[in-house]
């Protein structure tokens, strides 16, 4: 007879496991890139959040690594299809960095070293939603898995996370960025299942 019942340690059951439709569970961390992988040393890193009016904030990595810092482990979902549960970041929620910063807009374009982009809705990236990331199960995040900073937004679908965060444009009007322009969906929700344009 058992002694303690499965899922006594907190770890969930497969049969317990609900993923958004359409995707299957892995316990590796698939990479996927549309392009060469960038490496960006921390001594040339910044990040700058640009205003409607053209105001722009700049932080550095010393600056970026020194503000007030979350541990959020959560559930990432790839439109490819992959779900990862229980993953664990370390990283500055959004909601610091927007702090400070007057703006109008509704919307923000995600700009990356090495030129990927995707949009947001603004209220997505507030209200303890989104951060930029830097450390990934308690270590530096790897070039692969975008480091050394990534945004991360684990309640869409994990393109919206965009790997090596250098920029984000807030703007009065949506914009289209790599993926959405190419046909995938501009919110993408998994739990809609919000893959490509009109799903």
């Amino acid at each position: 007879m058992a002694i303690v019942s499965p899922g006594f340690s907190g770890r969930r059951r497969s049969s317990d496991v609900q993923l958004p439709p359409g995707q299957y569970l892995t316990e590796d961390f698939p990479v996927l890139t549309a392009g060469p992988t960038p490496r960006v040393p921390t001594d040339r890193w910044e990040l700058t959040i640009s205003t409607e009016a053209g105001r722009k904030h700049v932080w550095s990595w010393q600056d970026l690594t020194g503000l007030p810092a979350e541990k959020i482990t959560t559930d990432i979902h790839c439109v490819t299809k992959w779900s990862k549960l229980g993953t664990r970041w370390k990283g500055v929620s959004l909601d610091v960095l927007l702090e400070e910063v007057e703006t109008a807009a509704d919307f923000a374009l995600v700009q990356s070293y090495g030129g990927y982009t995707t949009n947001l809705p603004l209220e997505d990236l507030l209200d303890g939603q989104a951060w930029i990331a830097y450390r990934y199960d308690d270590d530096d995040i790897t070039p692969e898995h975008g480091g050394p900073a990534r945004l991360l937004v684990p309640h869409l679908y994990f393109w919206k996370s965009a790997k090596w965060v250098r920029g984000i444009q807030l703007l009065l009007e949506d914009e289209p960025g790599f993926w959405e322009t190419a046909g995938y969906h501009d919110y993408g929700d998994p739990w809609r299942e919000q893959r490509y344009q009109g799903d």
